[in-house]
């Protein structure tokens, strides 16, 4: 073995084992997490209770993403006949139709609703609906909420404005969509609830996603608006 190849071997080596490391730190030594009240910031509640449970839309909706990413379901992106996934699987997007459920909504009949009143809306020239899956599917909900949420800063400093129960999608082609959590980091940026297959499902990663993939799109649900309009 020359003298380059052992180097290079090396240093890959250490490059590993940095990142291994790193990770750990990342995701299994505790943080600190704060509140909004540690930033003298007002948690907004819903005016609406939809499934008339006691808990607001807002706060519903971002409990069911906790209970969903408690469940930890293995990320897998299968076409699955019927619409709905197992539990135990899942990928972004369900997080976000399981958030909705336990609020009450069924997001999977709003949105194949509108497309099928609204089929330009959501397709190409040649595309086709298919209820199996549009649900599913970070795009459409970007023009679901696009149409039917309220359209917020995308600008993850102005730390008031972020909110339990908002709906955050990142990427230019939208491929990805997350909830916010109660919990907040050390500057008052809330964690976000989502499914990447990372091992920690609520994590302190909006900013991180912001400067991997850019925030598209930030939404407040508020039923009665909808209502309204239907």
């Amino acid at each position: 073995m020359n003298k380059f190849v052992k180097y290079f071997l090396i240093t890959f080596i250490i490059i590993i084992l940095l990142f291994v490391i790193v990770s750990i730190i990342y995701y299994f030594v505790p943080k600190k997490v704060y509140s909004a009240s540690d930033f003298e910031i007002e948690v907004l509640k819903s005016s609406y209770d939809y499934d008339n449970d006691g808990i607001d839309d807002y706060t519903d909706i971002m409990l069911g993403a906790r209970k969903d990413a408690k469940k930890h379901p293995r990320y897998d992106s299968s076409y699955v006949a019927g619409g709905y996934p197992k539990d135990d699987v899942g990928v972004c997007a369900d997080t976000v139709w399981r958030a909705f459920k336990n609020a009450g909504y069924s997001l999977k009949d709003m949105i194949d609703l509108d497309t099928l009143n609204n089929p330009s809306d959501y397709f190409s020239k040649g595309e086709k609906r298919d209820t199996n899956i549009d649900f599913r599917r970070v795009r459409n909900l970007k023009v679901f909420f696009d149409k039917y949420a309220y359209s917020l800063t995308l600008n993850p400093k102005e730390i008031e404005a972020w909110q339990p129960g908002d709906i955050v999608i990142f990427g230019n082609n939208y491929s990805h969509v997350g909830i916010l959590s109660d919990k907040r980091n050390k500057y008052g940026v809330p964690y976000l609830i989502h499914n990447a297959g990372q091992p920690k499902r609520e994590e302190d990663a909006l900013i991180m996603w912001a400067n991997n993939k850019t925030i598209t799109g930030h939404y407040r649900w508020d039923g009665g608006y909808y209502d309204s309009i239907w």
